[in-house]
């Protein structure tokens, strides 16, 4: 069985289940090394059918398993580290959600230990890198993180891991950390943003579901479930409150105890790509990993392909209301 993080593992025949379109698949960036894939493989791939039947793209940037031998050998503990970084096989959600439902799916190969798709290129611990700070010559980013994550040791690369310390064995090359943002993080976030464009372009709005998995919550009271799904808008600023008064109404039906930007929010993704006065709107939703995984939350249980079917049903119930706000607004446009 493919991968679905590897770029074989995401391949056209998806589109029997998008009603046979023709499907686009689209591979950029770089993951430099030695991997299974060969030297190198691509930073991302994205699939998509032609034409759409839903303005949504889905977006895993952390669920990553192209790891270069040299980045493995310079870790402390692999497997801790895989399993406490990565957003476990939540790609594979992805790729059942976008194959039953026909939305676009930008999957990261490149994997959290080697950079954050989810951090700005400059949250950087600079204690940890070996070599001059940063770049004068490089452009301002889009939104810096001014190192706010890089100091609890989460930022672009990674430092350290609570209750375990530090992750690697010596500090980073500076060229190294240059070569990650330059054939990583900008050509996936370049490429994400034009394909938002081009979706809104084609509908009037575009939907970003920018997918996760979060480690099992604590029960917020007495007799009260733990949250198995968190829906992140930056507290109202990265979409119409519509998108999430559906998404709680669909998952409370079935059951699905349901929190809103606690204790996830959302981060650069949404503040870079998210612009509502732009028809962008975009959601994090982070999937409690005891929902799909086995005990050890390490591998995928039978309860993946069930949970994918329900979550099928909110991102179409969220493609609607995408569409609703697209005619509308162009509508709207036309009338002015």
């Amino acid at each position: 069985m493919s991968d679905p993080s590897s770029p074989k593992g995401l391949r056209g025949p998806a589109a029997s289940d998008a009603g046979r379109r023709p499907m686009r698949r689209t591979q950029g960036g770089a993951v430099a090394g030695h991997t299974a894939e060969g030297l190198f493989g691509p930073a991302f791939t994205h699939v998509a059918p032609q034409p759409m039947p839903l303005p949504v793209l889905i977006a895993v940037p952390h669920a990553g398993r192209v790891y270069p031998s040299e980045t493995l050998a310079q870790l402390r503990d692999v497997d801790l580290s895989q399993l406490r970084l990565e957003d476990r096989f939540v790609d594979r959600l992805g790729v059942e959600i976008a194959k039953a439902t026909g939305t676009g799916l930008l999957v990261a190969h490149a994997p959290r230990a080697m950079l954050d798709l989810n951090r700005a290129h400059d949250d950087v611990d600079w204690e940890m890198i070996a070599g001059p700070g940063r770049r004068k010559s490089k452009p301002a980013p889009v939104l810096t993180g001014s190192n706010h994550r890089a100091r609890s040791g989460l930022g672009l690369v990674p430092r350290r891991l609570p209750g375990f310390g530090e992750i690697w064995r010596e500090k980073l090359n500076r060229d190294e950390l240059d070569r990650r943002v330059d054939c990583i993080h900008r050509p996936y976030h370049t490429f994400l943003a034009s394909e938002l464009d081009r979706i809104r372009d084609n509908w009037g709005a575009a939907l970003l579901i920018d997918l996760h998995s979060m480690p099992p919550l604590r029960e917020p009271g007495p007799g009260q479930p733990a949250p198995r799904v968190v829906l992140g808008d930056r507290f109202g600023a990265s979409c119409q409150s519509s998108f999430i008064a559906r998404s709680f109404r669909y998952l409370e039906e079935r059951g699905c105890a349901t929190a809103h930007n606690r204790p996830y929010s959302g981060g650069y993704v949404l503040d870079r790509h998210a612009s509502p006065s732009r028809g962008i709107h975009a959601i994090q939703l982070e999937i409690c990993r005891s929902t799909y995984l086995d005990d050890a939350l390490s591998e995928p249980s039978a309860a993946l392909e069930p949970l994918a079917m329900m979550l099928c049903g909110l991102v179409r119930e969220l493609g609607a209301e995408a569409a609703r706000i697209g005619s509308r607004d162009q509508t709207a446009q036309a009338a002015e």
